[in-house]
């Protein structure tokens, strides 16, 4: 389950790349990690708007409250049908790099993923204003690459011309952009 991403852009720089209103975010570029605040891509009313928002959505009540969620997998799931059901909660996570821990337990190891051809990518994203302004990114099944760090799961990653898709399509149709990122197109770094 990817808990670390980088997005090495500044706000200006973002907000250009996605065709979007910068609005106050002060975004420098950094690391983002659960309980960080990083900016998400949101439809609004004449263009898209950039907002900061914290990584990981409160739980459902019989989930321990220290917890926040980071990632969705299960998109049946009664905790998430109807965010994912309603466009205007569905986001676009803008990303560099993401991190998984892979390798024997013990001498576990950094692995990072990146798109050579996309400097900056987005994952596919829902935000939630229910306790706290926040986030979580969508899951699938990994790809090759991606499965030799984690066997269970990588980030749902967009194309660029899939991200009006995902922010504005009907759910049926924009589930079908839950897959596995084609694998030939991605790098990674083992570190550590």
């Amino acid at each position: 389950m990817c808990n670390l991403y980088r997005l090495d852009a500044a706000a200006h720089a973002i907000a250009h790349l996605f065709d979007a209103d910068q609005g106050s975010d002060p975004w420098p570029g950094d690391y983002v990690a659960p309980g960080k605040f990083a900016p998400v891509i949101v439809s609004g009313k004449e263009r898209k708007r950039m907002v900061p928002r914290l990584w990981g959505v409160p739980p459902p009540p019989n989930v321990p409250q220290s917890r926040f969620i980071t990632n969705v997998r299960n998109l049946e799931s009664p905790f998430w049908i109807g965010t994912l059901r309603h466009t205007e909660f569905r986001c676009l996570v803008p990303v560099t790099s993401f991190m998984e821990w892979g390798g024997a337990k013990g001498s576990r190891k950094q692995h990072w993923f990146a798109l050579p051809s996309q400097p900056v990518f987005a994952f596919a994203g829902i935000w939630r204003d229910s306790e706290i302004a926040s986030f979580a990114f969508l899951t699938c099944d990994p790809n090759g690459l991606t499965k030799a760090a984690n066997p269970k799961a990588m980030p749902v990653i967009l194309r660029p011309e899939d991200h009006d898709r995902w922010l504005t399509a009907d759910w049926k149709d924009a589930q079908a952009l839950v897959q596995p990122y084609d694998e030939g197109e991605m790098i990674t770094r083992v570190l550590g």
